[in-house]
């Protein structure tokens, strides 16, 4: 079982590795939010292909997807659903929004305000939305997969830490290295390949992998390795906000994931390092603030606490 469980990942990470180009550590990342059923949020620049990732992980894997492009215009309701009187019934009747989806695709989360991002809260916090004091399940698997340019800021509106929060993983994409970009242009040339890629894995087998990774065993030395990083993170004269509890979780449920990925039923300190940074950057605030860096500078201060926190052996 648990290597018919590996063949599966390997064969969703080979099938988006097709289009998404010399991002491996990228695709590993964001196949880890998936299989702990939580959210990812790529930041980078335009261009470098943010959205193409979540494309491909939502035709790889065999479930209904919708792109939501995120504008200063765009209400609650256009993301939720809401409910609309029909006539000739003299009822009103809930029409169900873009969010009820498998995979969603939050472009440009932060071009809309912060009402409309709110409404992502209750659905990537609970997978159910209420809508008129009712409450509606969204399938299973779901995922938000959001994408936002850190060094633009006319006309954007900065995520506020709730909702940041909500986000299992922060991940800056970077650029690709010469030879990928020559593969890219080269590739393109007959049109878009992620438009031909086929699923390889269904909705049911993503849901029994999410269970497989609760199973995956942490070691008490991993436990209290984990709560000695987050410890540090509050007690850091660099943050003013250290991570929260629900940091702390999406550490160890990250750790599970990845251990899942690489074929291991126990999770290793490397994999607490490794994630680290994309899981807890994003959860503290800097004591200073620098404009259009703020990223790199938080992503500093855990490595640095990384290297100060001691190691289980």
């Amino acid at each position: 079982m648990a290597t018919e469980m590996r063949s599966l990942v390997a064969e969703l990470e080979a099938n988006i590795g097709r289009v998404v180009l010399g991002k491996a550590e990228v695709v590993r990342l964001c196949t880890v939010a998936l299989l702990s059923g939580e959210h990812v949020l790529l930041e980078d620049v335009p261009g470098v292909g943010k959205t193409l990732i979540g494309k491909a992980l939502a035709r790889s894997v065999n479930g209904d997807f919708c792109r939501i492009q995120f504008t200063p215009d765009l209400l609650p309701s256009d993301i939720t659903g809401s409910s609309i009187y029909r006539a000739n019934t003299g009822e009103f009747a809930y029409v169900r929004g873009p969010i009820f989806a498998n995979i969603v695709l939050a472009d440009e989360i932060n071009r809309t305000t912060p009402r409309t991002q709110s409404a992502l809260l209750e659905a990537m916090s609970d997978h159910q939305v209420s809508v008129d004091g009712v409450t509606y399940d969204l399938p299973r698997p779901f995922m938000v997969i959001a994408t936002q340019n850190p060094f633009e800021f006319e006309g954007t509106y900065q995520l506020p830490e709730s909702q940041l929060d909500r986000f299992l993983l922060r991940i800056a994409v970077g650029y690709p290295s010469r030879e990928d970009e020559l593969q890219v242009l080269t590739s393109h040339r007959g049109g878009e390949p992620v438009d031909e890629l086929q699923s390889v894995v269904n909705s049911e087998q993503i849901v029994a992998l999410q269970a497989a990774v609760r199973d995956v065993t942490v070691d008490e030395a991993i436990h209290e390795y984990l709560l000695d990083l987050v410890e540090a993170t509050r007690s850091s004269s660099e943050l003013r906000v250290g991570a929260s509890t629900r940091g702390a979780l999406c550490l160890y449920r990250a750790g599970q994931a990845l251990a899942l990925v690489e074929g291991r039923d126990f999770v290793v300190p490397d994999d607490i390092k490794r994630l680290a940074v994309p899981v807890l950057s994003h959860r503290v605030i800097t004591k200073t603030y620098v404009h259009g860096n703020q990223r790199q500078v938080s992503e500093g201060i855990i490595e640095r606490l990384l290297d100060e926190v001691p190691t289980p052996k």
